[in-house]
């Protein structure tokens, strides 16, 4: 049976948030959130050891974002991680990080993050054998890009040059079944469902041709009765000048 579990870690905000506007705005467009975990956490790539941490997006403008962890006074990036977008149904006034399933032992593999308010969140693409593995143990499907990706998250994780992000974003990803089968990730990624505003009617469709009048035998009256008076008026007028 798939089981979620949330993060039992300390999240806050930057408290600057609520007293700079321009502060404010940047936090909410990269989605800045401190967390601070209670024991080693597994991402991609790697695993951090338990303490306080910065998640940042770097990219928010693509169906791919990047996201980066940086230790808690953000002079040191520990990852700069690949994600593709992750539906929730009702977003919720907190931030959420959310775990795959892991084996005994082992640390929690982070599976997704959500910033407040968010109906997308960021799911986190491993690298391909250890997705294969998260599958099995999680039952559920997990994002997987190639095996040569891992060291260029790694090396991105130091200096994540434009050409590595671009790499990263272009990156194939597909989908690990709990199975052993991959499958592409369009198969098993939640959809939004179509929202249509309430008490509004469908649009119709243009009519192909102008409906048709009632009987011409009206306008054929009416054009006869402006050429007799036209004729009267004509005829009034050279009597006249004679």
């Amino acid at each position: 049976m798939r089981q979620t579990r949330t993060i039992s870690a300390i999240v806050s905000f930057t408290a600057f948030s609520l007293m700079l506007a321009p502060r404010m705005y940047a936090d909410a467009w990269n989605e800045r959130t401190t967390v601070t975990f209670n024991e080693p956490v597994e991402i991609p790539g790697q695993v951090l050891s338990a303490g306080t941490y910065v998640f940042k997006l770097m990219d928010s403008q693509s169906n791919r974002n990047i996201v980066q962890i940086f230790n808690k006074d953000e002079n040191h990036v520990y990852a700069t991680i690949l994600a593709i977008p992750d539906y929730r149904l009702k977003p919720t006034g907190k931030t959420v990080i959310t775990f795959e399933e892991r084996a005994a032992n082992a640390p929690q593999a982070i599976k997704a993050w959500f910033y407040p308010g968010d109906n997308y969140g960021q799911e986190f693409v491993y690298p391909k054998p250890r997705a294969e593995q998260l599958a099995k143990v999680a039952k559920q499907p997990v994002p997987s890009m190639p095996e040569s990706m891992e060291s260029t998250t790694k090396m991105a994780a130091k200096s994540a040059t434009e050409p590595q992000v671009v790499a990263m974003k272009k990156a194939p990803v597909k989908a690990q079944q709990p199975s052993g089968e991959e499958v592409e990730i369009g198969e098993v990624v939640t959809t939004p469902p179509q929202l249509v505003a309430k008490n509004t009617a469908p649009a119709q469709p243009a009519p192909t041709q102008l409906p048709s009048t009632a009987s011409p035998l009206p306008l054929v009256g009416l054009v006869g009765l402006i050429l007799t008076t036209a004729g009267l008026g004509l005829r009034f007028a050279v009597r006249k000048i004679d």
